[in-house]
């Protein structure tokens, strides 16, 4: 009897520490594998949520209609890839570091800025080597901000909105940068010098990722380079030949330096996995993604993908939210459907695109490791 009853004791021990360690996963509004407490964002247009329009001019409406119902600092009509990793990971929408209204860095901070690119010169002066900086600074200052407040217990709002320092190390790192460097490159250079840059523009992201490993930074998710030619901005405008479009209508020689590029991203990242041995890196084939959906967009039900709903590249070209009237015609009048269109204004996608590109790649089914966001603090095999 009394060893039954030592027994049922110990289960009961055990029993009671498993679920207070699933209680601690969940807390705090983490995932429910790693407790992923905060993401780290760094890249350019694709996943900035307000850092351009804090620095500069504000994205007018219809950006936001779809979700927010208004701007809400995104090149889109809704949400981007970023918006649906917080969601996935049960973490509020990500405040952009360079926004000084409304906001809220608990659980995490965007340094991503539209027109960014990994290294200078191009369209955007916070390339990621800025970006990198501006986190060892948030960091630095955060962490002594919330020490102090600790102590002297004075103002508990203020520590409300601060992250924690001890989860600088275990926050998710996520990287989606590199397309603006190819395209700025694309414009002011031939494609060989493209192609002869890749190497520079690899290793400076490598840099940067060496920068937040000395950090504490462990946990990455990169995402590499989408379809560039594609694009429907870069098909209209395209100079090359009729035959340089492939049979989705994308220009075959943007998308083969992408493929290029991220060819070397991927072997760049699986040397950084011996480099970095405490680190745990996922890279994230979101190009497959886009281009399958681009690929199927009318058996999906969108329209043709080079139409955009949003500005004007065709006679006249003017941007997103503006409007002109030329000869009598009326140029920049939004669509009426954005969820049938890919692309939301020629360069960036629309939420309905981003959230199917997104529901594929958060599985972990176009990564190496092949695990889903919410495990991507765990080793696994390589694909």
């Amino acid at each position: 009897m009394e060893e039954s009853w030592k027994l049922f004791y110990t289960f009961g021990i055990l029993v009671f520490g498993l679920a207070a360690q699933w209680a601690a996963v969940k807390s705090d509004g983490g995932s429910l594998s790693c407790g992923f407490p905060a993401i780290y964002n760094f890249g350019d247009s694709n996943s900035d949520t307000g850092g351009i329009s804090a620095a500069f001019t504000e994205l007018p409406p219809p950006n936001g209609e779809t979700f927010f119902g208004h701007p809400a600092g995104r090149a889109c009509d809704g949400r981007l890839i970023i918006d649906f990793i917080a969601e996935n990971l049960q973490l509020p929408y990500l405040s952009a570091y360079l926004d000084s209204v409304g906001t809220n860095f608990r659980h995490g901070a965007n340094f991503a800025t539209g027109g960014s690119s990994i290294r200078s010169p191009g369209y955007s002066p916070f390339n990621l080597g800025v970006q990198i900086s501006q986190f060892i600074q948030f960091k630095a200052r955060t962490t002594a901000l919330y020490n102090q407040l600790s102590l002297s217990r004075r103002i508990p709002l203020t520590i409300s909105s601060l992250p924690r320092p001890a989860e600088f190390s275990q926050a998710l790192y996520t990287f989606d940068i590199g397309q603006n460097d190819l395209a700025h490159g694309f414009q002011v250079t031939t494609e060989n010098q493209v192609r002869a840059s890749i190497p520079n523009i690899i290793g400076q992201l490598s840099q940067a990722i060496h920068l937040l490993y000395k950090e504490g930074a462990r946990f990455f998710w990169i995402h590499n380079t989408g379809p560039l030619g594609c694009l429907p901005y870069n098909v209209l405008y395209d100079k090359s030949k009729p035959g340089n479009l492939d049979k989705n209508g994308c220009v075959k020689p943007l998308n083969a330096v992408a493929m290029e590029f991220n060819r070397q991203l991927k072997d760049k990242i699986s040397r950084l996995k011996t480099q970095l041995p405490f680190a745990k890196f996922t890279y994230v084939d979101v190009y497959s993604a886009k281009y399958a959906l681009i690929s199927s967009a009318k058996t999906l039900g969108y329209v043709d993908p080079v139409n955009f709903c949003c500005g004007s590249f065709y006679g006249y070209q003017i941007n997103c939210g503006k409007k002109a009237i030329v000869n009598g015609t009326v140029y920049g009048n939004p669509c009426n459907h954005p969820s049938r269109h890919i692309s939301w204004d020629g360069i960036h996608y629309s939420q309905a695109a981003n959230m199917w590109v997104a529901d594929r790649i958060l599985n972990g089914s176009l990564s190496d490791p092949p695990v889903p966001i919410q495990d991507a603090c765990h080793h696994q095999r390589n694909m």
